[in-house]
């Protein structure tokens, strides 16, 4: 006999996963943002198959809603990351300067 609800005790990890990702995550030194979010969008991709396979083992009608739910909010994460990432690494490039334009008339 179980003391504790299965729902109860998924709630409480989810719960204790949002703490500790925000901590580790508002942590991180600058220099190291770029590659977290490679890692970040790495690990959003498997947690897209993983609610695939949620989604369509369950049998339940809420089950397979939080599942497809569950696809569609990593989906964004995923693309979002990729844009963070991008606009990340584009201001690490070096600027082109324009040549000085030679003076007419002189």
């Amino acid at each position: 006999m179980e003391f504790v609800s299965p729902t109860i005790t998924n709630l409480i990890i989810f719960v204790l996963a949002i703490y500790v990702g925000y901590h580790v995550v508002w942590t991180v030194t600058p220099a190291l943002h770029t590659p977290l979010m490679a890692v970040t969008n790495a690990i959003s991709a498997i947690v897209i198959v993983g609610a695939m396979l949620a989604a369509a083992l369950t049998e339940g009608g809420l089950a397979k809603t939080m599942g497809v739910l569950a696809v569609a909010l990593a989906a964004v994460n995923v693309f979002g990351g990729f844009l963070v990432t991008r606009r990340m690494l584009e201001m690490f490039k070096k600027k082109d300067k324009k040549a000085p334009a030679a003076k007419e008339g002189a």
